[in-house]
């Protein structure tokens, strides 16, 4: 596959920026695109930007997904071999208050991208799903081969409707995609309206944490750099037509561990040298009580392994917290 240059959408949040920062220390040439929205503080998001536009073979394009012909000029001017799209409106609980936000981004967005990739020579398309796709399944490990058509929240529909759609142009125009159910990523640079952001920033303020469900929540948190490491792996393993099926594959990428969440809160606590104050909550509409990730299919084709136990991730997330809010 040829070197030209990659392009990573969401560069400023926090998977893409890992990604565009992976793939520049690996010497490709990365554009970055991403409207630096306010969802969440975008000053966190600018200094994610800072540190990629330190290296020159990074370039960045602040527009918007749904403005059609920004995306159009994009792709046409540049004409990506490699596109890892990452860029979408987050978020399942804003979801229920916030649906346009969802339909512009993820949906209409998609569509520009997919268009964009049809049309400019795109060699391979991968995009990020999510674990939420799952819904309130209650068979475990999670499975690629899973019925996916019980969505609990509009963001997972969103999730759920990408990946249909990327099939849709694998199927019509034989373009590749790899679609990446992403489970729970934690990390340095994290965003700050995901649990383990929130509990630090609680227990550094002696606030309460909200833990729903009673705190009996299992997650499968994965830590960023084993999720770099699939993401880069993956990009030149281009899915191809097997028996007249669609080029499209679809990945589970998660830690195939969960974690109980009292037990992560007890690490931050640890590492922050202070107690936590718990205020124990029911269950939230559209969460589930446990997710965890049946990855056999990318330890068989990229030789995927985790490598980054919880209480390693935990303590490289709190050094980063401490050090960039100086606490």
């Amino acid at each position: 596959m040829s070197n030209h240059a990659i392009l990573v959408t969401g560069a400023a949040g926090f998977i893409g920026f890992h990604v565009a920062r992976e793939l520049l220390d690996a010497g490709r040439d990365v554009v970055g695109f991403d409207n630096i929205n306010d969802y969440y503080d975008p000053a966190l998001k600018h200094a994610r930007l800072a540190i990629l536009r330190a290296n020159p073979r990074f370039s960045f394009v602040h527009a918007d997904l749904a403005d059609r012909a920004a995306v159009a000029a994009l792709f046409a001017n540049n004409r990506f071999a490699v596109v890892i799209h990452l860029a979408a409106q987050a978020g399942v609980r804003y979801s229920i208050s916030n649906p346009h936000a969802y339909a512009d981004a993820n949906l209409e967005g998609f569509v520009n991208v997919l268009e964009g990739c049809r049309h400019n020579g795109c060699c391979h398309l991968l995009y990020a799903s999510s674990s939420s796709v799952y819904g309130a399944n209650s068979k475990l490990p999670f499975s690629v081969d899973d019925r996916t058509d019980h969505p609990i929240s509009l963001y997972a529909a969103t999730k759920k409707a990408n990946e249909v759609m990327a099939h849709s142009y694998s199927h019509l125009f034989g373009l590749p995609t790899t679609g990446l159910r992403f489970f729970t990523i934690y990390g340095p640079w994290y965003r700050p309206d995901m649990a383990i952001f929130l509990f630090a920033k609680a227990i550094v303020d002696g606030a309460p944490i909200k833990l729903f469900n009673h705190g009996r929540m299992r997650r499968d948190f994965t830590y960023i750099a084993d999720v770099t490491r699939v993401v880069l792996r993956l990009i030149d393993r281009v899915p191809d037509v097997v028996a007249g099926a669609a080029p499209a594959r679809i990945y589970n990428v998660g830690n195939h561990r969960p974690e109980e969440l009292m037990h992560v809160v007890g690490l931050l606590e640890r590492e922050l040298g202070r107690e936590a104050v718990k205020e124990m909550l029911p269950m939230q509409p559209g969460d589930v009580p446990e997710t965890f990730a049946d990855i056999d299919d990318l330890v068989r084709d990229v030789g995927f392994k985790p490598e980054t136990a919880i209480e390693d991730g935990i303590r490289n997330f709190v050094a980063w917290y401490r050090g960039h809010y100086q606490v």
